[in-house]
């Protein structure tokens, strides 16, 4: 039960990579950052096949892309500077409280 939720964890953080990957992989026109990018798609998609053996489907897919938007969000922030107004970090705690309450509410 507990390395599903480990391997969700994984999975949600290498989805954060291969997002990070596509914005410098410059359209996939850039080899290695390319190359990371499939590299980080393959393993978070194992790591999210390995946690759906223990974890139910719905919790687990809403968690996973909570993961990758929450984190991708506050990637933004700090690396891009992006903007964190009120109404972004409002919608960025839903999120997360969503994921949390998913885990909470979880059977496994």
């Amino acid at each position: 039960m507990t390395s599903g939720w480990l391997a969700l964890l994984a999975a949600g953080l290498l989805e954060i990579i291969w997002a990070l990957g596509l914005k410098h992989s410059d359209g996939l026109t850039r080899f290695w950052p390319s190359l990371g990018t499939v590299v980080a798609i393959l393993l978070s998609f194992a790591m999210m096949s390995f946690a759906l053996r223990s974890l139910p489907f719905g919790t687990a897919y809403a968690v996973w892309t909570g993961i990758g938007a929450a984190g991708s969000i506050i990637v933004g922030m700090i690396v891009y500077s992006e903007p964190a107004d009120p109404v972004r970090l409002l919608c960025l705690t839903l999120i997360i409280a969503g994921m949390v309450g998913l885990k909470l509410n979880s059977p496994v």
